[in-house]
């Protein structure tokens, strides 16, 4: 058994708690959207530790939607809301967003197994066995690409435009770090893929357990308390 996703899962309900709890008392929106991204997140991880335990197409279905579409997408919508002016927009991607999820659910739910699902290796990654045993129709792929592009370039372009502002005004610079961190953490899981490619399968666990680190790092960075301010945002534009 792997033990970095058993720290990446307990790391990620962690501050998916922290970004709970926050909203809690701030109730910004952008803090309920970050927190359904960080329960994907946790999800994806914990499947993975069910899985090198032992196989369930279930599972492995959870794994797939919450680590390789939903997650990515899910945070960036949460700093769409921070950074977008008008909310009638960020709504109605929110809207868009919740239906292109349950269109995606719909279909990983229903995708079939392959006889391989039969000969799963317990000591091997499930990023290294899933395109075997998972029917991925053209659709669910092409869902995979727009998903992780729209949520990549939300969180991380959001991430350092906010900390560009900040240092371009010279304050708050715990918020540039912050956010710089932020970013930093979301790109980790994004490269996974590549390391997944290149039959650096073991590097996805890794990646995830980093991303995670940074991004809550950041966050605690980018939301320590100064008195001179009553709210502050883990990114925020001015």
């Amino acid at each position: 058994m792997n033990f970095i996703p058993v720290l990446s899962t307990v790391v990620t309900f962690i501050f998916a708690v922290a970004v709970f709890n926050r909203y809690r008392y701030r109730k910004g929106t952008h803090l309920l959207m970050w927190g359904i991204g960080l329960i994907l997140y946790g999800l994806g991880t914990l499947s993975e530790v069910i899985l090198s335990l032992t196989f369930s197409g279930f599972v492995l279905k959870i794994w797939y939607l919450s680590g390789a579409m939903l997650t990515a997408a899910w945070l960036g919508q949460g700093t769409i809301w921070l950074l977008v002016r008008k909310p009638g927009i960020a709504r109605g991607l929110t809207y868009f967003l919740a239906a292109v999820s349950l269109l995606a659910i719909a279909l990983v739910m229903t995708a079939p197994l392959t006889p391989a699902a039969a000969s799963y290796n317990l000591a091997q990654p499930i990023s290294a066995q899933y395109k075997e045993i998972l029917v991925r129709s053209g659709l669910i792929t092409a869902l995979t690409i727009i998903l992780n592009i729209y949520g990549t370039i939300a969180l991380v372009g959001g991430a350092l435009y906010s900390a560009y502002l900040f240092l371009r005004k010279r304050v708050l610079l715990n918020r540039v770090v912050g956010n710089i961190l932020i970013a930093a953490g979301a790109l980790m899981p994004a490269m996974a893929g590549s390391f997944v490619g290149a039959g650096l399968v073991d590097w996805l666990y890794l990646s995830e357990l980093l991303g995670v680190i940074l991004m809550y790092t950041g966050f605690v960075q980018a939301t320590v308390s100064r008195p001179i301010e009553k709210k502050e945002p883990m990114m925020v534009q001015s």
